[in-house]
């Protein structure tokens, strides 16, 4: 059997189109320090960004869960992903601080 050489990226969850997926690798929040940090580093005062990356994982968006875009809304419109068998909703703003590792061949 030949193996498939496939590459894998990182990119926000904005990137993938109707019908594709990726697997959760972290959750950006607002406040960090420095740029695309894999690691919470909430700066003194910045108490939110903790909620909305809890926020997320009370909606099943873990490191290592596989999402699937349902569609994207045109206009910069929410995305519906179906994430362990349940449909949500994400706003933009919230859908591109997700970022998701995609097998590409």
């Amino acid at each position: 059997m030949e193996k498939r050489n496939s590459k894998r990226r990182e990119a926000p969850l904005t990137t993938l189109k109707a019908g594709e997926s990726g697997i959760v690798t972290y959750i950006r929040s607002g406040h960090i320090r420095g740029r695309h940090r894999r690691h919470r580093h909430i700066m003194p005062g910045h108490e939110r960004a903790w909620g909305f990356e809890k926020r997320l994982m009370d909606m099943g968006l873990t490191p290592g869960t596989r999402v699937t875009v349902v569609k994207s809304a045109p206009f910069h419109g929410p995305f519906e992903i179906l994430v362990r068998g349940s449909r949500l909703a994400l706003g933009r703003g919230m859908a591109e601080r997700i970022f998701v590792e995609i097998e590409q061949e």
